[in-house]
């Protein structure tokens, strides 16, 4: 049986799940867009509840595990995909939450965000965090809504490939103290280290503020350096989510030995 009517209950509470963060947060289900999204949801172990298959343009590379799937008309399809270039499958899975006690290696390599000011930016940081195989990606917002449609496309699938957890910011602190964690807050001070001649082969937690108001008072008191990544144009700042690149991949370089 193919869904052709935008009034059949299944599109209704799929589209709410889209829209709302609400709804998302409430029923733990979140929308995954794509074949590449899918995939990389399914290959780390993202539970799916069921799939909306348009079967004219389905792509059947991608292999579904034994879970419900519903055929849709191309209309309905062009209607629920916010691209054009999904190849046919949206689905829907259950949340994945991962926590600070996650972090076991012995020297890892963390990103903290102060908060998220915008969806976009925490994909492409996460897309970053993927590519240097950051060990964790630690936001101090419980609200956050790392399953947002917007995250998820900006970070083309990786926000399944990253172990991403929201804590408060004195639970972190807790946590990095006890585990001999330096702490390095990116913030502009006359102390401050040009990010080039700071030691990033410990284990290392690196924080990054919104690009709006920055860093907090809180994170300068509890940083071991506040560290700049040196600007040589007429401009004195980046977007968070370059500056966080060029962060994990100089802490690349560094430990490229370790490798």
């Amino acid at each position: 049986m193919k869904i052709t009517s935008f009034q059949n209950p299944k599109i209704k509470h799929l589209v709410k799940l889209q829209q709302k963060s609400r709804e998302r947060k409430k029923e733990n289900l979140f929308v995954v867009e794509g074949v590449q999204e899918n995939t990389l949801a399914i290959e780390n172990n993202f539970e799916p509840v069921h799939w909306y298959i348009c079967e004219e343009i389905f792509d059947q590379s991608l292999k579904l595990r034994d879970s419900e799937i519903i055929y849709v008309s191309l209309e309905i399809f062009q209607k629920i995909a916010y691209r054009q270039t999904t190849g046919g499958i949206v689905g829907v899975y259950k949340t994945k939450h991962f926590d600070l006690a996650e972090i076991t290696k012995s020297n890892p390599l963390i990103v903290v965000l102060e908060a998220v000011e915008k969806p976009g930016n925490l994909g492409a940081i996460l897309r970053s965090c993927d590519a240097a195989n950051v060990d964790a990606v630690v936001i101090c917002d419980k609200k956050v809504d790392f399953f947002n449609p917007n995250v998820i496309r900006s970070s083309v699938g990786t926000v399944f490939t990253e172990t991403i957890i929201a804590t408060d910011k004195e639970t972190f602190i807790a946590f990095a103290n006890k585990n001999k964690i330096q702490i390095l807050s990116t913030y502009l001070r006359d102390d401050t280290l040009n990010l080039y001649d700071t030691a990033l082969k410990q284990s290392t937690a690196l924080v990054f503020g919104t690009e709006s108001t920055g860093l907090s008072d809180f994170w300068l008191n509890h940083s071991a350096h506040t560290i700049q990544i040196p600007m040589l144009g007429q401009v004195d700042s980046l977007n968070v989510s370059n500056a966080v690149a060029i962060c994990v991949f100089e802490a690349v370089r560094q430990r490229r030995s370790q490798l």
